[in-house]
């Protein structure tokens, strides 16, 4: 019979005290986008179009919905972002929650968008193109 797991009091409150830092974290990655989402935009569309990631006829079109995306995702509730990133929570071990959440909406909803002719690369890279630029300008 296998042995039944029963954490004392003392790991479960430090098995708190990181899962609460966790979520502490990404409310605060969340509340900082509105601070610099203007400037994100602008870096991660660059980025994205260096890197030939992205395909456009517009990049200031492509810089508009990103930065559509990012004052969007500072007004969503925790279960809105946790429905839109679900498809990519794998996709490294430990995301960025706005990195993450910015790749979701490349990847599944500008694809669609009229200025985009194409996207290219795998889901990595452009969550590796993201997350730089996301660490450059919302550094914790």
């Amino acid at each position: 019979m296998g042995k039944i797991f029963r954490p004392s009091s003392r790991e479960s409150s430090i098995l708190s005290k990181i899962e609460s830092t966790k979520e502490h974290m990404r409310r605060l990655a969340i509340s900082r986008v509105r601070e610099c989402s203007e400037p994100l935009a602008n870096g991660v569309a660059t980025k994205l179009i260096e890197n030939n990631l992205v395909e456009t006829t517009n990049k200031n079109g492509l810089e508009e919905q990103l930065q559509k995306c990012l004052d969007k995702l500072s007004r969503l509730d925790d279960f809105e972002v946790d429905y839109q990133v679900a498809p990519f929570r794998n996709l490294v071990p430990q995301p960025q929650i706005v990195s993450l959440y910015v790749t979701a909406f490349v990847i599944e909803k500008l694809i669609n968008h009229k200025d985009v002719v194409d996207i290219f690369g795998s889901d990595e890279e452009i969550y590796v193109t993201i997350n730089q630029q996301v660490k450059k300008y919302m550094p914790l």
